[in-house]
């Protein structure tokens, strides 16, 4: 893997972590410190589940 891949992969998942995100701040009712760390883990989590899926995919 040389670079430029891993620039793109990681432009990927930081894409997808946005979108994950902002998903879920729209999606709660409160928005507290507490919410931001979870919201923010979970779309981590998510972000990287669906780059490393993509990949797989895309592979075959």
């Amino acid at each position: 893997m040389n670079r430029r891949t891993t620039l793109l992969i990681a432009a990927e998942a930081l894409a997808w972590w946005c979108v994950l995100a902002a998903l879920w701040l729209v999606l709660i009712s409160t928005v507290d410190t507490l919410e931001r760390v979870v919201g923010a883990s979970a779309a981590g989590v998510a972000a990287l589940a669906a780059t490393a899926a993509r990949r797989v995919v895309s592979a075959r």
